[in-house]
């Protein structure tokens, strides 16, 4: 079997392989024009990040629940996979990412108020333009770290529940 005909045997996960994706990015491009947009912009940005994530947090769960059907244990597969989903999306989709571009953004205005004469709204627009190109750089680093992180603790929890069922 080549591997076009793999991809179309395989469900696609709205959440993850399609453009719903970047609903998860919302925040980040609400933190990068920050100094240009009215707050509630950002937190609107927030609102539609965290919305994302508790939707794929909701379907990882409705998914699993279908897959366990009555087997026992199911309850807590059902639980440990919205948990996952929720606290990975959390981390690698809104909390780290929005930090970082928030920082990357307030350290860009900073130096550029400290270091040249330009006016106020060029380096305005000069930060939200680094926020943005900030964005393709971070996913990959952030979503390899937050395995990572998963995987040396609260994953480790999950694996010593299975072994108790």
């Amino acid at each position: 079997m080549d591997q076009s005909e793999e991809k179309t045997d395989k469900a696609v996960d709205i959440y993850r392989d399609t453009w719903v994706r970047f609903l998860g990015y919302a925040n980040e491009v609400g933190e990068a024009f920050r100094a240009l947009v009215p707050v509630s912009f950002v937190w609107g940005s927030y609102a539609v990040s965290t919305a994302y994530v508790t939707a794929d947090a909701v379907d990882k769960g409705k998914k699993a629940a279908v897959v366990h059907g009555d087997n026992p244990g199911r309850t807590t597969r059902v639980a440990v996979a919205v948990v996952d989903t929720f606290v990975w999306q959390a981390l690698a989709s809104v909390i780290i990412p929005g930090f970082t571009i928030n920082r990357v953004c307030a350290a860009s205005l900073y130096l550029l108020g400290r270091t040249n004469k330009w006016p106020l709204p060029v380096r305005k627009w000069t930060t939200t333009a680094i926020g943005l190109s900030t964005i393709p750089f971070i996913i990959t680093p952030i979503d390899r770290s937050v395995d990572f992180l998963l995987d040396s603790s609260l994953r480790k929890v999950y694996k010593e529940t299975k072994k108790e069922e």
